[in-house]
């Protein structure tokens, strides 16, 4: 009988694990329980039992290599007769490897359902992999199988036909046989190096309804081509060496070393000037990290270097940090350290930037109704309230109007799952001198007519430049305003202040000539106008709410109702 042995999950934290040791070979006989190898983690170093009797037939990652827990890293093929058994083309690691206990460290290790069944000759089974049909393909859709369950296969005869975003193509057979079970349907998606069939060479099938069995899928899609799926009959392949590095295989990488490498941005022409130390030249977790490492110390005027193999001190950031740049100034310069706040800003921006997918739209407001309101009351305002009437408390009021009207912009995400607010907390962007910025937060703003929402903005202002806010008052919010018409700029795009899904800019209110219609006819006319400009998270808010929140916004100016405060 066939046994997978994988990588084992030595802890809730743990992801992957080096291989120290194989105290077995290809060919030898291993009892159940009997030590097969061992391993190290960052937390522990420890040796693995064999989950069951037989003959090992693959040993699929030397010694030295760092492999992702659930990762397939050797092959029991049964009796002795197996010795001779072919092995699958590629190691294949499980998209949900079951977690081994804690006080017993032995891999878990399951057959497929199409397996446990199967009257075949251990380990004949040879694995039908998704090919990958190029650079960016990362997932294939199977539109039909030409062979069913107990068809006889001849080599390079087509058995599947799949469609990718590039190119629909149909799939030759790797080996001749008996298709022994079928493991992904017609018109499932499924990604690059899935196992989707095995054929069996001694002419056995699974039972139903073990023949449909859960496709094994790989948690990082292996470097599979045409070339490998039309290439690698069981016959073909070597214990160890189908790892090695040669002319018909010199791309192959293990799928730890190519999910870091794409992690890292590292392109297919760097990750192929990578020296690898491993056996066979190939290259090994601790090359790719070097190598990303000395990219870092670069200038990004000469082109990428492969990286001499070195220890690594720490493991690579999740994301990348920018490479060093030697700059050449031609005058006199200060170097000015930049500030918690700014840091935290500068945090704030890019964390967005990547969380967010931005678009925005603006749209043009004919304040006329609202300035002619506060020329009219501004000294009694101020006489009464003791602060300034400004254009942000109106601007606000139809901004809580169009948010209760369009709540999903007044939302936030979480996962797969929207958070509605039945509340207005809106942030009130202040710039801070010399080069700062913060967004304190009216709670509540729903309930605060005019001169309430105003006498809220002219504390909020001067307590966050006085330094004088809580940490209440700058946490919560549901939507942001930012004025940067208070400069005189007309308009911009403002980056979503997160975990927002919107912010609204505000430019300057500037008297222009506009068209306007009186009695029936064009005419043109000195109007206040002012651009308002929407950044919002097309995750959840497309174009047509987007639109429709400001449409509304423009409405409660335009046709603010002067018998207010």
């Amino acid at each position: 009988m066939r046994t997978e042995i994988s990588m084992p999950k030595m802890g809730e934290s743990l992801t992957e694990g080096t291989i120290l040791k194989w105290h077995k070979k290809p060919g030898d006989f291993v009892k159940k329980d009997e030590i097969l190898f061992e391993i190290s983690t960052d937390k522990v170093d420890t040796e693995i039992p064999s989950p069951a009797e037989g003959i090992v037939s693959q040993i699929l990652y030397p010694e030295g290599e760092t492999v992702a827990v659930g990762t397939v890293v050797a092959v029991l093929g049964g009796e002795a007769s197996a010795q001779s058994a072919a092995p699958a083309p590629a190691p294949v690691q499980e998209s949900a490897p079951a977690p081994a206990a804690e006080s017993k460290p032995a891999p878990a290790v399951t057959e497929t359902a199409a397996e446990a069944p199967a009257p075949a000759a251990d380990g004949d089974l040879v694995d039908v992999i998704m090919p990958k049909m190029g650079e960016s393909i990362m997932e294939g859709t199977l539109i039909s199988w030409k062979k069913k369950v107990g068809d006889r296969i001849k080599k390079e005869e087509i058995i599947f036909e799949i469609s990718t975003d590039k190119v629909d193509t149909e799939v030759p057979s790797p080996a001749e046989g008996v298709l022994h079970s079928i493991l992904v349907k017609e018109q499932e998606t499924v990604a690059v190096g899935t196992v989707v069939a095995r054929i069996s060479g001694s002419g056995a099938t699974a039972s139903a309804p073990a023949a449909m069995a859960e496709p094994v899928k790989a948690s990082a899609p292996a470097e599979v081509s045409m070339h490998d799926v039309i290439g690698k009959a069981a016959s073909e392949a070597a214990p160890v060496e189908v790892f090695e590095k040669s002319d018909s295989d010199s791309s192959f990488y293990s799928p730890l070393v190519l999910n870091i490498a794409k992690t890292e941005g590292v392109s297919s022409s760097e990750l192929a000037s990578v020296t690898g130390t491993g056996i066979g030249g190939r290259v090994t977790k601790k090359d790719i990290l070097a190598f990303v490492e000395n990219r870092k110390q670069q200038r990004v005027i000469q082109p990428p270097v492969a990286a001499a193999p070195a220890p690594v001190a720490k493991p690579a950031p999740a994301r990348p940090e920018p490479p060093k740049v030697d700059y050449v100034y031609t005058g006199d310069i200060e170097r000015i350290p930049m500030d918690n706040i700014r840091q935290k800003i500068m945090s704030h921006m890019v964390g967005s930037r990547d969380t967010s997918v931005h678009v925005t739209g603006l749209l043009e407001v004919d304040m006329s109704k609202v300035h002619g309101f506060i020329q009219k009351n501004k000294d009694a305002f101020l006489q009464r309230e003791g602060i300034k009437l400004t254009y942000m408390p109106f601007i606000a009021q139809a901004v809580v109007k169009a948010l209760r009207e369009n709540p999903l912009v007044n939302a936030s995400i979480e996962g797969n799952t929207i958070v509605k607010k039945n509340y207005v907390n809106l942030g009130i962007a202040v710039a801070l001198e010399p080069n700062g910025l913060i967004v304190p937060n009216i709670k509540n703003a729903q309930d605060k007519n005019i001169t309430g929402l105003a006498k809220s903005i002219n504390d909020l202002a001067t307590r966050a430049r006085t330094k004088k806010l809580t940490p209440d008052e700058i946490y919560g919010g549901t939507f942001t305003l930012t004025n940067y018409g208070v400069f005189g700029t007309l308009f911009g795009t403002p980056i979503i202040n997160q975990p927002e899904l919107a912010i609204l800019g505000i430019g300057a209110v500037v008297k222009k000539p506009v068209v306007i219609e009186v009695d029936g006819m064009d005419t043109i006319a000195i109007k206040p106008m002012m651009y308002l400009t929407l950044s919002h998270d097309h995750r959840l808010i497309d174009g047509m709410l987007g639109g429709k929140f400001l449409k509304s916004v423009k409405d409660a100016l335009e046709g603010f109702d002067t018998s207010a405060l």
